[in-house]
């Protein structure tokens, strides 16, 4: 019997792969525990269809992140902290302040995606890593100024 992979299922395939199994194996563990429909012309063809939505879904994110990553080429972005003698800052700047010294810029990245190589804990000037896509990052540079106490 074929059926159409509803979830992953270990030692059988991904999700959306047609399978030839076994009708007791069907019936008797997949139909029930919702992993599995039955390969009909119609549930085949909203698989597919599924399929090619989700492919252009991802073209349009990676679009999405190459121009953003274009845009930030270059750019820097201000973070004042409170800070005492000798420009070391009380506590540290987070990705979270990065982020919302990015979007005061008129840029949305989520602070998850936002990677600082060490801890910023004084003045200075900072790389920051954006992993906008999983095929795109993109390099800003994060000033980091003091402000009295």
């Amino acid at each position: 019997m074929k059926v159409i992979l509803l979830q992953d299922v270990k030692s059988l395939g991904k999700r959306g792969d047609i399978k030839e199994v076994a009708d007791g194996y069907a019936q008797n563990f997949l139909f029930p525990k919702g992993l599995a429909q039955s390969a009909t012309t119609a549930n085949v063809n909203s698989v597919e269809h599924q399929k090619a939505v989700a492919r252009n879904k991802e073209l349009k994110a990676l679009e999405d992140a190459e121009r953003m990553a274009k845009q930030l080429k270059d750019k820097s972005f201000t973070v004042v902290a409170k800070s005492g003698e000798g420009g070391k800052l009380f506590g540290s700047v987070t990705n979270t302040d990065v982020a919302a010294a990015m979007e005061k810029d008129g840029f949305k990245v989520d602070k998850k995606k936002i990677e600082l190589p060490e801890a910023i804990k004084a003045v200075g000037e900072y790389q920051a890593i954006l992993k906008l896509h999983a095929k795109v990052q993109a390099k800003v540079t994060v000033v980091v100024k003091g402000a009295a106490k």
